[in-house]
């Protein structure tokens, strides 16, 4: 069947992400008092952030009462990094695929564990929606419960008028991606180790695709028709 709403991830899928956000994490951690490993922070990654917080602060032994404050310097300092660090930029062949995909009249959205203030940041500094690349985006504070949950993928169809999901495809780099996609019945799910995790990692989740990155997926999703 053939694909016509691909949903992508953000940091680490089609944004440059070396660790930072895994940093700004930990650091949040720290500036209340708790000493976290970056590793410690990997399993979290795409999860929606303030269940990312509440998690680790019990894995940790943490007081659930800081999770508020946790999540706000996290905010704070993705957002100054978003609006403000010169790193910020697409990785590579992540526009390129967005402009064959729509030559190709196939609907392009984004969605992510961030919430919407900081998405909506980093899609302004791309200017993504005035090229008029992306049609749709969802962040995790728009529905109940994030990712491994298939919500988002869910609004997104029922915004598109897609109701079918094997007429979707999910392209991330976390587990919670894949997990999403499966749970969402997406015809495709593609995996790329351009962000948080590695091949040998992604591979037990069960995609149906890895790849080191996305100069390979037009044909993937073209493969569907």
């Amino acid at each position: 069947m053939a694909i016509k709403l691909v949903v992508f991830d953000i940091a680490g899928t089609t944004l440059r992400d070396e660790d930072y956000v895994a940093k700004a994490f930990r650091n949040a951690f720290t500036r209340n008092g708790y000493e976290v490993s970056l590793q410690e922070t990997y399993p979290y990654m795409g999860v929606k952030k303030i269940v990312a917080v509440n998690a680790l602060l019990a894995k940790i032994g943490g007081r659930i009462a800081d999770a508020g404050t946790i999540h706000t310097d996290f905010t704070e300092e993705m957002m100054d990094f978003y609006l403000y660090d010169p790193s910020v930029m697409a990785l590579p062949y992540a526009e390129e695929v967005f402009q064959q995909l729509k030559e190709h009249n196939i609907r392009i959205a984004l969605n992510t564990g961030f919430p919407r203030i900081i998405a909506d940041a980093i899609i302004n500094r791309l200017q993504w929606r005035q090229k008029g690349w992306v049609d749709d985006m969802i962040a995790s504070d728009e529905v109940e419960y994030g990712r491994p949950q298939p919500l988002m993928i869910e609004e997104l169809m029922r915004r598109a008028g897609v109701t079918d999901p094997a007429e979707v495809a999910k392209i991330g780099d976390t587990e919670v991606d894949v997990n999403e996609g499966r749970n969402a019945g997406c015809g495709l799910v593609v995996a790329v180790t351009t962000g948080a995790y590695s091949a040998e990692q992604l591979v037990a989740y069960d995609p149906d695709f890895v790849l080191p990155d996305l100069s390979s997926l037009l044909p993937l999703i073209l493969s569907r028709d």
